[in-house]
C-alpha cells in the first residue's frame, strides 16, 4: 500500500513539474510572441556589422534630423551592435523623457568616454541611478547648482563679472571676447567650488592650458567611438580616441587632484574661521569622511569627477552660449540697440547689472532663451539606456536600447519655430512665449534636457548666461 502510494506521488510530482514547465514554457512564447507582433520604430537600414553608423557623419544631429524627416519623429538605429532610438520632436521627446521617463533612467557606462573620462562612470552625470547617484546630485543641488545655493553666491557672480569688464577695459584695444569669458566663468564656479579663484586673468598661460583641455575634453567626449558600438574591433582603437581619452585624462587628474589636496590644507589651516562660507567641496569632503552607508558614500575619485563635471561642462557650455548670444547681436544690430535700450530704461549707465535686474529685463531673458534654441550647447542630449521594455506609440523598444534627444532639430522644427533659421527674441516676447522656460517643462525648449536625469547644473546655466 505504501509503495503503491510512494509511486502514485511520484508520478504527480513529474506531472506536476511537467505541467509547469510547459505553462512556463508556452507564456515565454506567447509573450515573445506579442512583443515581436509590436514592431520597432522606423529607421534606416544600415549595413552589415556597422549599421548605420556610416550615416551619422561628421555632424550626427544634422544627419539624425535629415534622417527623422524621412522616417519619423521616433526613430530607431542599429549602431553596430546597439539600438538606439531618437526623438525629434517636442512631443516624441515629452513621451520618452516624462511619460516613459522611468524606462529610461541609466546612462550607457561601459563606453569609452564614461569609463576613461568619467573616472569609470563616478561622476554626477553618468553614474548608474541609484544611492550614489542621488547623494552626489543632492549635494551638488545643496552646494552650488540649486536655487538656495545660487542665490547665496549671487555676490560672487556680480564680483567676476566686474573683474572681467575691467579687465577688458584696461585692454584698450581690440581683444578675444571668448578668453574673458572662460577665466570669468571658470572663476565663478570655483568660488563656489572649492573657496577660492583658479585662473588667473584671460591671456595668462594657466588660462589657456586649462581651456585647451576643456575643448579637447568636450570635443573627444562629442565624437562617435566606434568600439563603443562594435565590442570586437573596440582594443583596436580604430580613430585613436582611446589614447586621446587617456593622454587627457591623465592631466585633468593632476589638476583636480592639486585642487583637492590644496582644498584640504586650507581647511586644516582655516577650521577655526568660522566666517569662511561652505564650498562644495567641503561638503563632498563632511560626505566622505562620514560616510556611513557603502551605498551612497563619496571617494575621492567622486570629488573629482565632480569637479571634472563642472569645471570643465560649466565653463564651456556657458562662455559657448554666451559668445553665440554675442555674435548675433552683432549680426543683428536692431536687436542690440532694442537690448541696449532696455538696459539703459532699467538699470541705466551709472552701475552694473544686478541679478535681480533681470526680471524686470524681459527682452534679454528673450535672447537668451532663442540663443538657447538657435544654438545649444549640446545639439544631441547625452544618451540614456532602457532598463526595461517598454512600447511607446505601439511600438516595441528592448531593453538595453539607447535612446537620444535631438535638441538642435527640436529648436529648427518649423512645425514649431516659423523660420527657425532666423534669430528672432520676440518669438519669446508674446503672450505664449513669455511662458516658455528651458527648465525641463516645455518639451519645445529644452537645452538642458528634461526627466530625472536632466542637466542637474540647469539652474546654473540660465544664472550664468543671462
Amino acid at each position: 500500500m505504501e509503495l503503491g502510494s510512494s509511486a502514485t506521488m511520484s508520478r504527480e510530482l513529474v506531472v506536476l513539474a511537467f505541467t509547469y514547465v510547459l505553462v512556463h514554457y508556452l507564456t515565454g512564447v506567447i509573450l515573445r510572441s506579442k512583443r515581436a507582433s509590436l514592431p520597432l520604430p522606423p529607421g534606416p537600414r544600415g549595413y552589415p556589422v556597422v549599421g548605420a553608423l556610416p550615416l551619422l557623419g561628421r555632424a550626427p544631429h544634422r544627419a539624425l534630423a535629415a534622417l527623422a524627416r524621412l522616417h519619423g519623429p521616433i526613430m530607431h538605429l542599429t549602431l553596430g551592435r546597439q539600438g538606439l532610438v531618437v526623438a525629434s520632436t517636442p512631443e516624441s521627446a515629452r513621451l520618452l523623457l516624462k511619460d516613459h521617463g522611468g524606462s529610461f533612467l541609466d546612462r550607457p557606462v561601459d563606453d569609452a568616454g564614461p569609463m576613461v573620462l568619467a573616472y569609470g562612470a563616478q561622476d554626477l552625470v553618468f553614474a548608474p541611478y541609484g544611492p550614489k547617484w542621488r547623494r552626489l546630485r543632492r549635494e551638488c543641488s545643496a552646494g552650488l547648482l540649486g536655487p538656495k545655493a545660487l542665490a547665496d553666491w549671487a555676490d560672487t557672480r556680480h564680483e567676476e563679472v566686474g573683474r572681467m569688464v575691467r579687465a577688458m577695459s584696461r585692454r584698450g584695444e581690440a581683444l578675444e571676447v571668448p578668453e574673458f569669458l572662460f577665466a570669468a566663468m571658470a572663476n565663478m564656479i570655483g568660488q563656489a567650488v572649492v573657496g577660492r579663484r583658479v585662473l588667473d586673468e584671460a591671456g595668462g598661460e594657466a588660462t589657456r592650458e586649462f581651456k585647451e583641455m576643456v575643448v579637447e575634453l568636450m570635443t573627444t567626449a562629442g565624437l562617435v567611438n566606434i568600439g563603443d558600438f562594435v565590442p570586437a574591433v573596440a582594443w583596436m582603437d580604430l580613430q585613436g580616441l582611446g589614447r586621446r581619452m587617456r593622454r587627457l585624462t591623465t592631466r585633468l587628474d593632476r589638476a583636480w587632484s592639486r585642487l583637492l589636496s590644496d582644498h584640504e590644507v586650507a581647511m586644516a589651516n582655516r577650521k577655526q574661521d568660522g566666517s569662511r562660507r561652505t564650498d562644495l567641496v567641503d561638503r563632498l569632503i563632511a560626505c566622505r569622511d562620514h560616510a556611513e552607508d557603502v551605498g551612497d558614500g563619496v571617494t575621492d575619485l567622486n570629488i573629482k569627477a565632480v569637479l571634472n563635471n563642472l569645471f570643465t561642462a560649466g565653463t564651456d557650455t556657458s562662455s559657448s552660449t554666451i559668445e553665440w548670444a554675442l555674435a548675433e547681436m552683432l549680426v543683428n544690430s536692431a536687436i542690440l540697440q532694442q537690448a541696449q535700450a532696455e538696459m539703459d530704461e532699467v538699470v541705466g549707465r551709472d552701475r552694473l547689472l544686478q541679478e535681480s535686474d533681470i526680471r524686470h529685463l524681459p527682452y534679454l531673458r528673450a535672447i537668451c532663451k532663442e540663443t538657447f534654441r538657435k544654438h545649444p550647447s549640446t545639439p544631441l542630449n547625452l544618451p540614456r539606456i532602457s532598463t526595461e521594455p517598454c512600447k511607446v506609440q505601439g511600438y516595441h523598444i528592448p531593453k538595453g536600447t539607447r535612446l537620444v534627444v535631438n535638441i538642435w532639430a527640436i529648436g529648427r522644427d518649423p512645425a514649431v519655430w516659423p523660420e527657425p533659421e532666423r534669430f528672432d527674441p520676440g518669438r519669446f516676447m508674446t503672450e505664449e512665449g513669455r511662458k516658455v522656460e528651458p527648465m525641463g517643462s516645455h518639451f519645445q525648449l529644452i537645452p538642458f534636457g528634461a526627466g530625472r536625469r536632466m542637466c542637474a547644473g540647469a539652474r546654473m546655466g540660465v544664472a550664468l548666461n543671462i
